[in-house]
C-alpha cells in the first residue's frame, strides 16, 4: 500500500520508514495492549521457572498482529504473501489460544494444527515457485525435486522450524535473540542473491518486530512471548529459508535453535516411541536448562554465549552460499 506511493529510485527511503515504522508500531502496541496478556503460571520443571510467575504472557499476539499490519501498509502484497500471513496468524491464534487455557492443549491437537499449517506453507510454496533448490555450499545449482517428495521435505522443514523455536523459548531474550539473528542471515541471503523481492520487506518487518520485543524481554524480562509467538516465527524462519532456494541451510543458519531445542524433541521421542529410557539421561533438556543447572551458566550467558556461536555459524554459511 505505502510502497506504491514511493518511486523506485528510492527504495532506501522506502527501507528506511519501513523499519522506523515497525519498530514505533510494535513499541508503542506492546506498551499499550502488554496488560490484557494473560499471566505467566510458571513453569514447573523448568530452571527458574518460578521466575516467570505473575509476567504477561502470550505477547506474540501483539508481535505477529503488528507485523501482519505493518506488512499489510508497507509490503506490496501478492497472493502468495497473503496466504503466508493467513497461515502464519493461525500458528499464532492457536499458540495464543493454548498460552490462555487453563489446561494447556494436548500434543495432538497442537500437532495436528501444526501439520496443517506445515502443509499449506509448503503447497502454497511449490505452487508459486516450484520446487527447484539449490545446495549452495556444495556448489549444486537448480536441482529439481519431483513435487510429493518437495511438498514432504517442506512439511518437515516448517514443522521442525516451529517447534525448535518453541522448544527454545524458555530463557530470557533467547528465542527472540537466536531467531533474529536467523532470520537476517536469511534476509542477508535473499537480499544479495536476489531472490525473494516481494517477501525481503516482509521479512525485515519481522526482524525489527523481534528485535523491538527484545526491549522488554531481556533479562529481567517484564513480558513473554509464549507458544503465540516463537511457534509462528518458526513458521516464518522456514518461509525465509524456503524463499531462499536454498533450505538445507536453515540446519546451520538455525543451528542453535535445533540444538536447543531439537534435543529435547529426539529425546521425548526416543524415549516415548523407541522406549530408550536410559537415552541421554545425563542430558537435560532443553539444552538451555543444561548449561543453567549443571554448568552454572545465567540466563545473560546463556543468550550471549548461544548468540555468539549462531553469529559465528550464520557468518560462514553466509560466505559459502554467497561465494564471497
Amino acid at each position: 500500500m505505502f510502497s506504491n506511493l514511493i518511486p523506485e529510485q528510492y527504495t532506501n527511503i522506502y527501507y528506511g520508514i519501513l523499519i522506523l515504522a515497525s519498530f514505533f508500531i510494535t513499541f508503542c502496541s506492546i506498551k499499550l495492549f502488554r496488560g490484557f496478556l494473560p499471566k505467566d503460571q510458571g513453569r514447573e520443571y523448568a530452571v527458574n521457572g518460578q521466575l516467570s510467575e505473575g509476567k504477561p504472557r502470550g505477547a506474540g499476539i501483539i508481535l505477529i498482529i503488528t507485523f501482519i499490519l505493518s506488512s499489510v501498509l508497507f509490503v506490496p502484497l501478492n497472493s502468495e504473501l497473503i496466504i503466508y500471513l493467513g497461515l502464519i496468524f493461525i500458528e499464532m491464534l492457536s499458540g495464543y489460544l493454548d498460552d490462555g487455557a487453563k489446561v494447556p492443549w494436548g500434543q495432538f491437537k497442537k500437532g495436528l494444527i501444526d501439520l496443517i499449517v506445515a502443509a499449506g506453507v509448503s503447497v502454497t510454496y511449490y505452487s508459486f515457485n516450484g520446487s527447484v533448490i539449490n545446495f549452495s555450499m556444495l556448489g549444486l545449482r537448480n536441482i529439481k525435486i519431483p513435487a510429493v517428495i518437495f511438498i514432504i521435505l517442506g512439511i518437515i522443514l516448517v514443522w521442525a522450524a516451529i517447534n525448535v523455536t518453541n522448544c527454545s523459548d524458555g530463557v530470557d531474550g533467547l528465542c527472540g535473540s537466536l531467531s533474529a539473528i536467523s532470520l537476517m542471515t536469511a534476509f542477508t541471503m535473499l537480499f544479495f542473491m536476489g531472490r525473494g523481492q516481494d517477501f525481503i520487506p516482509m521479512l525485515l518487518i519481522i526482524i525489527i518486530t523481534v528485535i523491538t520485543y527484545l526491549w522488554f524481554n531481556a533479562s529481567p524480562s517484564k513480558l513473554l512471548m509464549g507458544d503465540a509467538g516463537s511457534r509462528a516465527i518458526g513458521v516464518i524462519l522456514a518461509i525465509a529459508f524456503l524463499q531462499t532456494r536454498s533450505p538445507f541451510t536453515f540446519i546451520f543458519a538455525a543451528f542453535m535453535l535445533i540444538l536447543d531445542g531439537g534435543l529435547g524433541l529426539i529425546k521425548i521421542s526416543a524415549i516415548r516411541y523407541l522406549k530408550l529410557k536410559e537415552f541421554m539421561k545425563n542430558i537435560r533438556t532443553p539444552i538451555h536448562d543444561h548449561v543453567r543447572k549443571i554448568k552454572g551458566w545465567s540466563d545473560t550467558q546463556v543468550v550471549f554465549r548461544f548468540s555468539i556461536i549462531q553469529i559465528i555459524i550464520s557468518l560462514i554459511v553466509t560466505a559459502f552460499a554467497l561465494k564471497i
